[in-house]
């Protein structure tokens, strides 16, 4: 078995290695920018630098990437709006065709030959922990890989990354929450090789906690804590999901079990069709319910964690009031969908309320004489040692509920909530199948879960 997995380790190898060609286009394409950014700042009233960071600085990129990550240093001197300014002047100087997006603060992003190149500003810390944006770290993270990493650990990095791109947990970002590239070459650091590091998360048992350089200053509750080697109060892993960390558990088993490169590959699986999808509801015997609405203009890292509060309440809601919410999960594109699978979507006219035991006197008065005069309740009567009534159910039905201005108050996310107050619609059974055309492939992936 030792054997299969090395081979099949080897052939990934292979393929993920950037070639000749690719390097020397890449070499001309960070050239390119870096003599444009120079010229750039020459032109500015502030002294600054270049520098090329990331994995295509640090040979850890996989072949086909085409990220170059580009980074203006800037005094700590200057205030936060004209490094803002002065960043996005350089940006739009090396980057003519390029366009503004925003994580901490924004910056430009453009294509050249090629490459979608991101054109960062900074602050020129002297020390992690006086960081004034986190992207100040960068170039520590930089520094501290290129005096360990070689070219054979940067072979295996590539390995890593591919394979948890093949199995959906790679990238920081807040809709994967998977593993950043930091985290993987600071893993395969800490392990020696892809194989050692399979092996070793095969057996984890969560939370896994590693700390490169012996800081021993800062404890976490995430599921994997890897204290970054350049700032012990931070882990470089708090993104990765509990999910992401069992998914790459459950894949590394999978590949030790039985090597094969299939792993390596991200697959999607076909849309479903309108009748596809029926049939499949209609087999399951459940009800979706789904609520669609204009997505807000966010960028991904805004929008993705409004949708899982979102998601998260409306799920809880329907699941109080008795819907049984077997699985829920949220999409966006065009519009954005809060989707749940629930085992019914009507429910009786009354329900049970039970009261607090007769015998905890101020409580149980004051739960009698509330309902005693209501006539819409049944009760109060008496089973076993406490008061119980059974009152008319405010929703129903998962649709009056879902149509109600009651789904306000679930604790949506804000702007989420401005969407939804300016107009939704609520689909339940096959009335779903609209959904299709737009998430024909979140549903197949939906009705058909991996691990």
């Amino acid at each position: 078995m030792t054997d299969a997995v090395d081979a099949v380790v080897e052939r990934v190898r292979g393929r993920v290695t950037p070639d000749a060609d690719e390097r020397a286009a890449l070499e001309a394409v960070v050239e390119t920018v870096v003599d444009r950014a120079g010229d750039a700042i020459a032109d500015l009233p502030v002294e600054a630098d270049v520098l090329h960071l990331g994995s295509t600085a640090r040979n850890t990129w996989v072949a086909g990437d085409r990220d170059v990550d580009v980074f203006v240093r800037f005094p700590t001197s200057l205030d936060r709006e004209d490094l803002e300014a002065y960043g996005l002047q350089v940006g739009h100087a090396v980057l003519p065709d390029g366009h503004e997006e925003y994580a901490e603060h924004p910056y430009v992003v453009g294509e050249l030959e090629g490459f979608e190149v991101d054109l960062v500003p900074c602050y020129d810390v002297a020390d992690p922990a006086a960081i004034r944006s986190a992207v100040d770290r960068t170039p520590f993270h930089n520094e501290y890989l290129a005096a360990r990493l070689d070219a054979a650990t940067a072979g295996e990095v590539r390995v890593a990354k591919q394979f948890l791109t093949g199995i959906g947990a790679y990238g920081s970002d807040l809709r994967t929450r998977g593993f950043s590239g930091f985290l993987v070459e600071l893993l395969v650091l800490e392990y020696g090789d892809f194989r050692a590091l399979i092996e070793a998360a095969a057996d984890w048992h969560p939370p896994v906690e590693l700390d490169p350089e012996a800081h021993g200053t800062a404890t976490f509750e995430d599921p994997l804590v890897v204290i970054d080697p350049t700032d012990p109060e931070r882990n470089v892993a708090a993104v990765c999901s509990e999910r992401n960390v069992a998914r790459f558990q459950h894949y590394a088993r999978a590949l030790l079990a039985a090597p094969r490169e299939g792993l390596f590959d991200p697959t999607e699986p076909a849309p479903l069709a309108p009748d596809e999808l029926a049939a499949t509801i209609e087999d399951r015997g459940t009800r979706p319910v789904a609520v669609r609405f204009d997505a807000p203009a966010l960028v991904e890292d805004q929008l993705y964690p409004q949708l899982e509060k979102s998601l998260e309440g409306i799920a809880g809601a329907l699941d109080r009031r008795g819907f049984d919410v077997l699985r829920a999960a949220a999409w966006a594109a065009e519009s954005a969908v809060l989707y749940a699978d629930l085992a019914v979507v009507e429910r009786p006219g009354v329900e049970r309320h039970e009261g607090p035991p007769v015998h905890v006197r101020e409580h149980a008065t004051s739960f009698f004489e509330k309902y005693a005069e209501d006539p819409s309740v049944t009760g109060p009567f008496v089973e076993g040692d406490r008061y119980v009534v059974e009152r008319p159910r405010e929703f129903a039905s998962a649709r009056a509920f879902l149509e109600s201005d009651a789904i306000f108050g679930v604790g949506l996310g804000a702007d989420l909530q401005r969407s939804l107050s300016e107009g939704y619609e609520v689909l339940v059974g096959e009335e779903v199948t609209a959904l299709v055309p737009e998430f024909g492939g979140e549903l197949a992936a939906f009705y058909d879960p991996k691990p």
